[in-house]
């Protein structure tokens, strides 16, 4: 079990160490990045199995591990994070020395231990929520692992005993989240995108260097880009609908969603605030359903 950060960037409060927290109950830590299309599209899961399962001893864990340069800034990561309603602590992982540690394979990459520091689930990437929420269950209704000889000197496996003291029945469980999108649900036929396009390649599409307008022909059920800067984003979807956004700073933006996975063309323009202008890093796509 990989031990966090003793002097890491903490947005929210640092929770200490790993040992003692696992002692107590089930640890949850997730990977992401706030300004990624499949790391934002888990965390409103995060978020509900924090509020359902922290009173019953869950520990929920952030982790952002930048993709771009603007995610290894405090200030802009605390904004993204609020803006995304993300209340559980997380450190940021600018050099990469936990998601080496955890051995990541992309983002989202989760992980939950269990009461004593053994790994009880782990996933990469979208889906398997209810399994995942099942996984949760259990390791908050189980009795405490074995803890190591280090951890019973430090006390670590009274207090793990103590956690899991609980009736023999264990706490009542909710039912598991239903689906939040179409796609996540079992069963379901669903299609894959098209993959990440990163227009400028490693530095962002500006219009200074660039120009302000590029077209996309993409098929899939969503387009979404990363963006920072200011000022908006217009754009025009398959020659007929007309949209815009507003760039309130770095982060993830939806142009537009699919109820079916389909081929579309866009065309998008890029307009200048009065103090900046936006900076385009990616352009992502979302699954959708089989049409």
């Amino acid at each position: 079990m990989p031990d966090l950060p003793p002097q890491g960037n903490w947005i929210g409060d640092d929770p200490g160490k790993m040992a003692p927290l696992a002692a107590k109950g089930p640890v949850l830590v997730h990977f992401f990045d706030f300004s990624q299309l499949n790391s934002v599209r888990t965390l409103p899961y995060l978020i509900e199995w924090q509020r359902r399962y922290e009173p019953m001893g869950l520990r929920v864990i952030g982790v952002q591990a930048p993709r771009l340069p603007f995610g290894a800034d405090p200030d802009v990561v605390s904004v993204g994070l609020e803006r995304l309603g993300v209340s559980f602590p997380v450190v940021i992982d600018d050099q990469k020395g936990l998601w080496s540690s955890y051995g990541c394979e992309g983002w989202p990459s989760l992980f939950l231990w269990g009461r004593g520091g053994r790994l009880k689930w782990f996933h990469f990437g979208e889906g398997e929520y209810r399994s995942t929420e099942e996984a949760i269950q259990a390791a908050v209704a189980g009795p405490p692992d074995r803890c190591s000889s280090e951890e019973a000197e430090q006390g670590d496996a009274a207090a793990a005993e103590e956690a899991g003291a609980k009736d023999s029945t264990g706490p009542e469980m909710p039912e598991p989240m239903a689906p939040l999108r179409p796609t996540d649900a079992e069963g379901v036929k669903v299609i894959a995108p098209g993959a990440e396009l990163m227009p400028a390649g490693d530095r962002p599409w500006t219009i200074a260097a660039d120009g302000d307008f590029l077209e996309v022909t993409y098929e899939a059920g969503g387009i979404h880009v990363t963006a920072s800067g200011a000022g908006s984003i217009a754009f025009r979807l398959d020659g007929e609908e007309t949209g815009q956004v507003e760039i309130a700073g770095p982060g993830l933006y939806s142009l537009a969603e699919h109820d079916l996975h389909g081929k579309h063309r866009i065309e998008i323009r890029l307009i200048k605030g009065l103090k900046a202008s936006p900076e385009l890093w990616s352009i992502s796509f979302s699954p959708a359903l089989a049409g």
